[in-house]
């Protein structure tokens, strides 16, 4: 019965939040794009800069955006090394700079000149069956960490130091890898806000993007028993909710990304008493009310 009621409230909720409440979210970069290819290749760019506060980053988006122009994936293809390195020298997000843009960028060059897409660059480390995407993952961040720096590092293969290494998380390294979630979760998902170009993953096998909101409601609502964040956590989290939908587990992640960023405490609160609360507060309250100046999306998760 108890599960009953929390995803009767979950459904409503996931229902709630839908396009309207996309702003502000490194998604709305991915959306602005029309061609499947450039989606795919904004959206790793997109995700792998979503750390830190929603304003910079979505600042830090758009800067490294602009140096790829209307056709990202094109753009890619013909970009070299140096020449991104130095389109991007006053480049800084947090701790990472233009070298490690760059560099992502020459990642995803060689992804698509390899397997076409990236979609294929990943699906080849897939194991198959219907496991979580973990190996899938861990194969994922180690095969592109393999590939060529282009000499932005100096000589000899990549540094054990290099800032390219933050975007490309291992759940081997007990790192809930948000961001390379957050990226499957756009990419695979086919409803709600997320796109669903992908038909080589099946979203049964997603895990949810680990970041501070979810940690924060998982904790509060008893979402999980672990009490530190990680790998672990995420599988945890994940498995509750795939008791909800077994074919669709990360569905709820977008809305309790939106309850937790705009401080909807009786809609967090209804999910532990089951008690039926209307969600409170459309897109328009959003971008106008008080609870956008707590707009910060604190993803050093990863």
């Amino acid at each position: 019965m108890e599960r009953e009621r929390l995803k009767r409230r979950l459904d409503a909720l996931y229902r709630h939040y839908d396009h309207r409440y996309v702003d502000p979210d490194p998604l709305q970069f991915v959306l602005a794009q029309r061609r499947s290819e450039d989606r795919e290749v904004v959206g790793l760019v997109a995700s792998s800069l979503a750390y830190g506060n929603v304003r910079q980053i979505k600042r830090s988006i758009a800067a490294a955006l602009d140096v790829l122009g209307p056709r990202p994936a094109q753009a890619l293809r013909r970009l070299s090394p140096a020449a991104a390195r130095r389109a991007l020298a006053g480049f800084k997000h947090r701790f990472n700079d233009g070298r490690d843009v760059a560099c992502l960028f020459y990642f995803v060059r060689q992804m698509l000149e390899r397997a076409g897409s990236v979609e294929a660059f990943f699906a080849a480390g897939l194991p198959p069956g219907e496991g979580d995407i973990g190996p899938g993952l861990t194969s994922f961040s180690a095969r592109a960490l393999a590939l060529d720096h282009g000499g932005l590092y100096g000589d000899g293969p990549l540094p054990r130091r290099a800032g390219v290494r933050f975007f490309f998380p291992s759940p081997d390294d007990g790192s809930p890898c948000k961001r390379l979630n957050l990226y499957l979760r756009w990419m695979v998902r086919r409803d709600g806000v997320d796109l669903g170009l992908w038909r080589s993953v099946d979203p049964c096998r997603l895990v949810i993007p680990l970041d501070a909101h979810v940690f924060a409601i998982a904790r509060r609502v008893g979402l999980t028993r672990y009490r530190s964040p990680g790998w672990r956590m995420a599988l945890d989290i994940t498995e509750r909710l795939r008791w909800l939908d077994p074919r669709d587990p990360v569905k709820y992640d977008f809305a309790l990304y939106r309850m937790g960023l705009w401080k909807k405490d009786d809609e967090v609160r209804s999910l532990r008493s089951g008690a039926a609360v209307q969600p409170s507060g459309g897109p328009e309250t959003m971008a106008t009310g008080a609870p956008r100046r707590n707009s910060r999306r604190a993803v050093s998760l990863s």
